[in-house]
């Protein structure tokens, strides 16, 4: 589960910030508590605090008593935002293509053509969840 050269604090950080950005976790949803983070994610208590605290003081986190610590809601983020979640990622693909020895055209039609086929396995739930987005 974890990446290698990468510390798991970052790790579970930046999954959660995903979750957060993405709506995969929304505004008033629980997150889970310091004992069940570290069980869950079999890392050390201490690590798994030091991810709720560093994930509260950066404002997407709030405990509220009675109810433990949920996700608070965010003003929207823009596209060049969410894209910056991505950015490890990014440079991980890129490195790896070079390292391959592929080509940046090939590197885009690989990464265009994932996205279209995402884009049409989406469309049908999407129709009958009367969303619209994508």
């Amino acid at each position: 589960m974890f990446r290698p050269g990468v510390s798991r604090h970052e790790q579970v950080v930046r999954a959660a910030q995903k979750a957060i950005v993405s709506g995969q976790l929304r505004p008033g949803d629980v997150f889970p508590s310091v004992r069940a983070l570290s069980r869950e994610l079999k890392i050390n208590p201490n690590t798994a605090h030091k991810v709720v605290a560093q994930l509260a003081a950066a404002g997407l986190l709030e405990t509220r008593p009675g109810i433990g610590t949920v996700v608070v809601a965010l003003p929207e983020a823009t596209s060049s935002e969410r894209a910056q979640l991505l950015g490890g990622e990014i440079e991980e693909l890129v490195v790896d293509a070079k390292r391959f020895g592929i080509e940046l055209q090939d590197v885009l039609a690989s990464v265009s053509e994932h996205w279209k086929q995402l884009a049409a396995k989406r469309r049908p739930e999407d129709k009958s969840s009367g969303s619209g987005k994508r």
